[in-house]
């Protein structure tokens, strides 16, 4: 036999070897069984947008309460963890807000705007079959500005803000004629932080010469009782389910001889996803 035939015959025979190997491999898979078996539970992300009425005070820009209109949007997301046999979940909120309001007189104007991130843990508990019960801490950052068109001197306010806040809610499922329902409410009160304020007559070209070390002041319920609550009601409609809520959002300051207020009331619309991951196991 020559060399020619020889190494086509030994290539014939690896090809054949090859593609029965893979016909047992195939055979062997065909007849193992999977599980689609959950990897983690639950998740859900919301978007919702909001429009809404705030009244705001700043006297380091004016010594008169602004009202208007609001408008902003906000990201939740919220998963059960693995952690206290899945009874603790982690959430985060983005939030965002644009206001342009008025004073009295309508002789000058805010506009302002903010974005607020928070992020925390809580536990859950149901003593009831429909009830959920939750408790715990959320860290959150804030800044923002506050503009007013009618100063000369110091014509904009800047805000920045972390806290640690506590935190508690509830939800309720029910059924109305055929259509899943779940109502939910929350409440953030923040305890302890820092948030930027300016001394009363000072300027931003005397703050950026002595830096802002010494504006910075420590937060807490004395000097800066804050608090967020959202009501939602969740309804599912041909698998997408809707969002509508409330949000009460009170920010306020009381510091370095300056007052500081923004209370807003919005009404939220927008869409929720649930989700959840899987894997496969033999």
């Amino acid at each position: 036999m020559s060399n020619s035939k020889w190494f086509a015959s030994l290539e014939g025979g690896r090809c054949g070897l090859l593609l029965s190997l893979l016909f047992l491999s195939a055979s062997l898979l065909a007849q193992t069984e999977y599980e689609v078996v959950p990897d983690r539970a639950p998740s859900s992300r919301a978007f919702l947008l909001g429009i809404g009425r705030t009244n705001q005070l700043d006297t380091y820009l004016s010594p008169m309460e602004y009202t208007g209109l609001q408008v902003s949007f906000l990201l939740q997301g919220e998963r059960m963890t693995r952690l206290a046999h899945r009874h603790i979940s982690f959430q985060s909120t983005f939030h965002g807000v644009f206001t342009s309001t008025e004073n009295p007189a309508a002789t000058a104007k805010y506009w302002g705007g903010r974005l607020a991130y928070d992020a925390g843990w809580h536990y859950h508990y149901s003593p009831l079959k429909n009830l959920d019960l939750k408790g715990g801490a959320m860290i959150g950052a804030d800044v923002g500005f506050l503009y007013n068109d009618r100063n000369g001197n110091n014509p904009a306010q800047g805000q920045f803000s972390i806290d640690l806040s506590l935190s508690a809610g509830a939800g309720y499922s029910w059924s109305l004629w055929k259509l899943p329902m779940q109502a939910s409410y929350q409440a953030d009160l923040p305890m302890l932080g820092m948030m930027f304020r300016p001394e009363f007559g000072e300027s931003y070209y005397e703050i950026s010469q002595r830096g802002v070390g010494h504006d910075l002041v420590c937060a807490h319920p004395g000097n800066a009782l804050s608090l967020r609550q959202f009501l939602t009601l969740d309804f599912c409609l041909r698998r997408v389910t809707l969002r509508i809520g409330y949000l009460c959002d009170i920010r306020q300051s009381n510091a370095h001889s300056l007052k500081y207020h923004d209370i807003s009331h919005s009404f939220m619309f927008g869409i929720v996803r649930h989700f959840q991951l899987t894997r496969i196991r033999k």
